[in-house]
This record gives C-alpha cells, structure tokens and sequence, in this order.
C-alpha cells in the first residue's frame, strides 16, 4: 500500500487518535484489512460493527499478528486507534486519500447486473501485461469492498480495476468518490435485485451513476447490444464508445465460432485493426464481457496485438464462476454457483448446451434470490428455458427452488450429492447454478472432489467482508 503516517488518516477521517502519544510516528505501509487473519506488521486494522460480529473484539489478534493501528468507533486498549462516528465512511475516506497520492493511476470501474466480476478478472489479466495491477479479490465490490481494493494501490500501481456493485440509487455515486474512474464499462441492465430496486429502470439509474462519474476526456464504455445500456449515453460528460455484436459497436465480435468446451474465438474488429481471439472462458456471454475488456485496454494504451494476445491466454481467477472440472471418470462438472439472476442463469444454460459430450446434460439449479414478485414467474421461465434447450435433466435443489417446477425435485445438497453420485456416468455434464446462500458451489466442489467443500457458509468473523451479489 501507499505508506499513510497516522495523523494522516486521523485527517482524512476528521476522527480523532486515542492510545498513542505520537501519532506521527505511527505509519501504516503493511496491509489494510477488516480481517484480523489477514494482518502483517505495518497493518491497520478496520474494526467493522457487522450483521455478525463485533469487529473490536478481534483487535487482540490483529495486534498479535502486527498491526500498527486500529480504525474503529471506540478505543481498543494497547493501541493507536482512530476513533470515528462511521467506520464505514471513515474507511471510504482513508481509500480516497490513497488515491489522492497516486496521481498517474489509471483507475477502471466495472459495473452490471451479471458477469462483473468475471470482466473484472479478464480486465486485470490484460493490464497486468502493461503494468502493476490491482483489481478486487473475488467480489469485492460494496463499500467495503471497494476501500479494501484501492487501500492495496502501491506507489508504483499503474493500473486500479474497480469493481461495483449496487443494492439502491446512490451506491455506485457514493463508491466513484472513493475511486473515480477514467474509464467506466456498463456491461447490461438485468433484473438481479428487482425485488429491491423496483424495476429495470431503476437499476438502469443506478448503474448510469458509474458513466456519469467520469470525468470530461474519459471513456464511457457502453454495451450496444443492451438498449438499456447504450441508452446511458445521453449527457455524459465522457466520450462514449460502444462494443457489442451490433453493427453500430465500435469494439465489435465477427465470425465467432465455439469450441467443444463452449468457449469462443473471433475477429476482434475495433477502430485500430482487428485480431483473432481465443477465450479460454467456457459460454459465449463472455464474449461481450471480452469485448469491454478490449476497448478499456486500448484506451489504456495497449497495442491491440497485445491485448487480443492477453485475452486469448486469460483463464479463470475467480472460484465458482463457470469452473470445469474433468473427473477421472470422464464426469465433467461446471460449477458457476457463486451468485445467479435470470441474465446469467440463461448464459450458464446456454453455456451448458454448448458443450459437447458423449454423455447425458444436468442442469443443478438453486433458488434466484432477491426477485421480489416477479420471483415465481423468473423461476418458471428459467424451468422452461432449460427444456427448450434440450437439457436432459433439470434438477431443483432446495425448498426455494421448487418454482422451477423441474422434473427433478431434492430438499438439499446432501440429497442433491447423493441423487447425482448414483445416476452420473462418464461423458455427463453437470451444470451446478444458484445464488450464493443457496450453497450449491460447495455441492459443485464436492462433486468435482476440489476445494474445501465442507467449509461452513456462516463464519462470522468472515462475513465481516460484505459483497454485493449481482
């Protein structure tokens, strides 16, 4: 991280440094983190008051393993603290500051109903052939997450990827003060969080919040193909460009082609040239996903030889998001079960049906989450969306996800593993889909003999990290 003295954060904080006669001499240059296990020497330690936990109470550990300072709402005894009224704005605050001393930064916001973090991955895999990188761990994408990405900028980063996430109107405004982008990409306009949002149009007002953050000579990059999206452009600030499959993107796909595994190749055609691309992501959703990277790298400055050869040779970073896994018995598994919307339960089927097998097609779907009424209608659809496609077997796991009305009814991933361990035969492939409290990421690991699948959901200290799930 960029080195802060403690009289720096007390001043970006406005709060005020208890249990320490010179806080000037006091630098935080370690990590700073929510997270206790997480601390080095050097650290600051960010005592959060969650749904959960107390984060105060584990300021012990955090000293213990090396941190230097705590930013929290009250004293902790036996070091500097940063008392504040909120540490959430507080820690907002002190990752600005970071960014304020990082003037030649180049900072991307990433944001969409699906497929950010996804983008996010790629976006980070082609700068980091230009420059020293930082882009968010898994989804950390809320006003925590956000902070603890940019509080990881060095002196020497080149490049920040921001992704953003939404749960209401002023979220995404509040996370571009913490890092203003000078390039932003609005990837689609979906129904994830309907149900708290109202309606699409109110998600599309949200996510416009990232485009009309950029400053006058940035770049809005716009999805053409979404009219939601292209709509956006409209009194921006920023210059616009659109990518898409539409004849009118500037950053377009032709002749694209997919692979036995489903991952697509095609003509990167952009106002620079165009260039072959080979995706190692499996669904041909990643294609626009791709397509966004493109144009926020060029504009970045990279050759366009480079960025179709960075996106060609970018694989997965990110657990549970369209992860294959080949068993020795020939079963393949994709577990995309991290989060789920209509948008991306329609790629993960699609994605599905594209790849070829010799075997049978099983589609493990979890309950879509955070759908408000249009919940039992969403589900259904997704049921018939599924038949259409040809899927051989569409298996519900869970009492949520029986809306789906699919053949194949199960209470819970016990019951879930042990209807899939005696039917699979080589040359299946099992799709394993849900929103993240449905669990069915640890049935794919546990199905694919990967991961730490009997990791608990409900770690209270972990959960001291919020997400936003789109």
């Amino acid at each position: 991280m960029i080195p802060l003295a403690l009289t720096e954060i007390r001043d970006l904080t406005h709060g005020e440094v208890h249990g320490c006669d010179d806080p000037g001499s006091v630098v935080v240059d370690g990590v700073v983190t929510t997270d206790s296990r997480d601390c080095v020497p050097g650290s600051l330690y960010v005592a959060r008051l969650g749904e959960f936990a107390d984060g105060h109470d584990y300021a012990p550990a955090a000293v213990a393993a090396g941190a230097v300072a705590v930013l929290g709402s009250r004293p902790v005894e036996g070091v500097a603290t940063v008392v504040v009224d909120d540490v959430q704005t507080a820690f907002g605050q002190v990752a600005r500051g970071v960014v304020d001393r990082a003037p030649e930064l180049r900072i991307v916001g990433i944001t969409g109903s699906s497929g950010k973090t996804s983008t996010k991955d790629l976006l980070a895999a082609v700068l980091s052939t230009a420059g020293e990188t930082v882009a968010p761990v898994n989804s950390l994408n809320g006003e925590i997450g956000v902070p603890l990405t940019v509080c990881r900028v060095t002196p020497t980063t080149r490049f920040l990827v921001a992704e953003m996430g939404a749960r209401g109107i002023g979220h995404i405004d509040y996370l571009t003060r913490i890092a203003p982008p000078d390039v932003a990409i609005v990837l689609n306009v979906g129904t994830a969080h309907v149900g708290e949002f109202g309606s699409r149009a109110n998600i599309a007002a949200a996510k416009s919040e990232l485009p009309r953050a950029v400053r006058p000579g940035g770049l809005s990059i716009l999805n053409a193909d979404d009219p939601l999206v292209a709509a956006m452009a409209g009194g921006l600030a920023s210059r616009v460009q659109l990518v898409g499959q539409s004849p009118e993107a500037e950053v377009r796909a032709e002749a694209t082609i997919l692979d036995e595994l489903g991952r697509a190749a095609y003509d990167l055609v952009t106002p620079r040239g165009r260039a072959r691309v080979s995706l190692r992501l499996s669904g041909a959703h990643h294609v626009g996903n791709s397509l966004a990277v493109a144009a926020a790298a060029l504009e970045l400055g990279l050759p366009l030889a480079q960025v179709a050869a960075a996106l060609s040779g970018a694989v997965p970073a990110s657990r549970w998001r369209m992860e294959i896994t080949e068993r020795p018995d020939g079963v393949v598994i994709v577990n995309d079960a991290y989060n789920a919307n209509p948008d991306s339960m329609r790629a993960a089927l699609d994605a599905l049906a594209a790849i070829a097998t010799t075997g049978e097609r099983w589609a493990v779907l979890g309950e879509m989450l955070e759908l408000g009424s249009d919940r039992e209608r969403e589900h259904a659809a997704i049921g018939s969306y599924a038949a259409g496609l040809g899927i051989d077997h569409v298996v519900a796991v869970g009492d949520g996800a029986r809306v789906y009305d699919a053949p194949d009814w199960v209470p819970d991933v016990d019951a879930a593993h042990d209807h899939l361990a005696s039917r699979l035969r080589p040359g299946d492939v099992v799709l394993l889909k849900s929103s993240r409290d449905s669990g069915l990421r640890w049935l794919g690991d546990r199905l694919a003999g990967t991961g730490d699948w009997a990791t608990p959901d409900d770690d209270p200290h972990a959960r001291q990290e919020g997400t936003v799930e789109e």
